[in-house]
């Protein structure tokens, strides 16, 4: 069994496209069978994200791990199935993300439109009976 123990950038990379997390030895430890093995940057080094779509790019990279003289090749596949890998990452690379409102959003702030739209319409109907505006008042009542 493969747990996440330590994960952290050497550097960060962004482009328009991709967020690069660099990795170097000590930044990343991993336990296997309660073994704690140090990444080393033999075949893999980075963990590419495509920030639109937030999801690991170079799925196809394999990283090496080190204990002792025991090395261990783990591809990027198992790691992204892990879940405190993909915390961990999800924290790392968060504020690189780019964040297009989704619909659900879009439609969260037309509710809220619509309502604040209502809510100034009563205000109207009240200030033109308040003026005693009777055409006024009619107009505002049938926009309701």
């Amino acid at each position: 069994m493969v747990t996440v123990k330590m994960l952290k950038p050497y550097y960060i990379k962004a482009d328009d496209e991709y967020v690069r997390v660099i990795l170097a030895y000590q930044y990343f430890t991993v336990l296997i069978h309660d073994q704690l093995y140090h990444f080393v940057p033999v075949k893999a080094k980075e963990i590419r994200i495509n920030r639109r779509t937030q999801e690991v790019d170079n799925i196809d990279a394999s990283f090496a791990f080190q204990k002792g003289k025991d090395i261990i090749h783990i591809p990027m596949t198992k790691l992204v199935s892990l879940p405190d890998f993909m915390n961990e990452l999800r924290k790392i690379i968060q504020p690189y993300y780019i964040n297009d409102i989704s619909s659900t959003a879009k439609n969260e702030i037309a509710v809220i439109i619509d309502e604040l739209e209502r809510q100034n319409l009563k205000r109207l109907i009240d200030q033109a009976l308040d003026e005693r505006n009777e055409e006024a008042f009619h107009s505002l009542v049938k926009k309701l």
